[in-house]
């Protein structure tokens, strides 16, 4: 019970390249206007080279901070798409992941959300979240049949009009095994256009970055060799991944080199106690510690275990000031030290 669940970063190296499925999000909106581009997308595809099969990564080097130099994202949303989900079918983890991402990076993770493959729903979602917090993912909707509308209505809520991304296409294809070429080559013109679909983004005007007047602006973004689908960022903010919980988890991780994350020394400190007296006992004294000490900005919570007593987490700035009050709440829970450290980088003390 003591030992400290294992964050997504230290799954990064247990997680394996996976084949990519067929689909892994929402179609698009007629209603958006599409890029003139998207027009002649397949044209470029069927022009390059049979042996042009490199699968860069796109270099962390060239994608500069989406924030503003000198600053990192404190704050985060997260936006779970799909009636799937709210109806039970699908059981969401990502939302689950996401949060243990942000916190072993010392990003707040502020709101989660789970609405429907609703457009209303999603551009709402996405313009009050993306206007409150450095840092949104949305999860689902990306794929090629009619409920899939994410990007059409990501493309709404930043006013961009939709296009075609040829390294997309060309990465489709490549990664595409033989027999599933040989299928693509007797494929009709619709189920080309419904996979053609996935490829299918928000895009500035400018290309994919700015309209150069301070608009909206659309990156696409490869965070691995073996995977053909991108992490699309708008406005600087919100990122776009696929539901698929593998995919999903790769993809996040994948993405931390393009992130302006905090520095280390950002990272709030954590204390937490254990105590085997029961939450109901302690609660009117955590109670009043947390009252003494929120003008400090030092947050008190206390998580139960089901007959096996109390861990207490302590969760400020201060070093020396959190270590201060863990030594009096042991004193008054009758409790030890359990782990402490900065968040996402806690080293047990006690086993319990």
């Amino acid at each position: 019970m003591s030992r400290l669940a294992v964050g997504p970063i230290s799954l990064l190296r247990s997680l394996r390249p996976l084949p990519i499925p067929s689909r892994f999000g929402r179609p698009v909106s007629a209603a958006v206007p599409v890029h003139p581009s998207a027009r002649s997308a397949q044209a470029q595809l069927n022009t390059m080279s049979a042996t042009d099969d490199q699968l860069p990564r796109t270099d962390p080097a060239t994608v500069a901070n989406p924030l503003g130099e000198g600053k990192y994202i404190k704050t985060a949303g997260c936006i779970i798409i799909g009636d799937e989900v709210l109806n039970g079918k699908t059981k969401d983890t990502n939302s689950n992941f996401f949060a243990q991402f942000c916190f072993d990076l010392g990003i707040e993770l502020k709101r989660i959300e789970v609405i429907a493959d609703d457009e209303e729903e999603i551009v709402e979602a996405a313009r009050r979240m993306t206007q409150h917090y450095d840092f949104v993912v949305t999860s689902g909707g990306i794929g090629p049949t009619h409920d899939d509308i994410t990007y059409a209505s990501l493309a709404t809520a930043f006013n961009l009009p939709l296009s075609h991304d040829p390294e997309t296409l060309r990465r489709m294809w490549v990664l595409a095994t033989p027999s599933r070429k040989e299928e693509l080559s007797k494929a009709t013109p619709a189920q080309k256009e419904a996979r053609d679909r996935m490829a299918l983004f928000p895009t500035a005007q400018g290309g994919h970055s700015g309209d150069g007047n301070g608009g909206a602006r659309s990156e696409v973004i490869f965070v691995a060799e073996d995977k053909w689908v991108p992490v699309v960022r708008l406005g600087g903010k919100l990122c776009v991944f696929p539901g698929i919980p593998s995919l999903f988890q790769q993809l996040l991780i994948g993405l931390t080199p393009y992130l302006p994350l905090p520095p280390a020394a950002s990272k709030p400190f954590r204390h937490l106690i254990y105590t085997t007296k029961p939450e109901s006992v302690i609660a009117p004294y955590l109670t009043e510690l947390q009252a003494r000490v929120k003008k400090e900005g030092i947050r008190i919570g206390s998580y139960p275990y089901l007959y096996q007593g109390v861990h207490v987490s302590l969760i400020g700035h201060d070093i020396e000031r959190v270590k201060e009050l863990g030594q009096e709440v042991c004193k008054e829970v009758d409790g030890k030290v359990a782990a402490e450290g900065r968040l996402g980088a806690e080293k047990e003390t006690a086993k319990i």
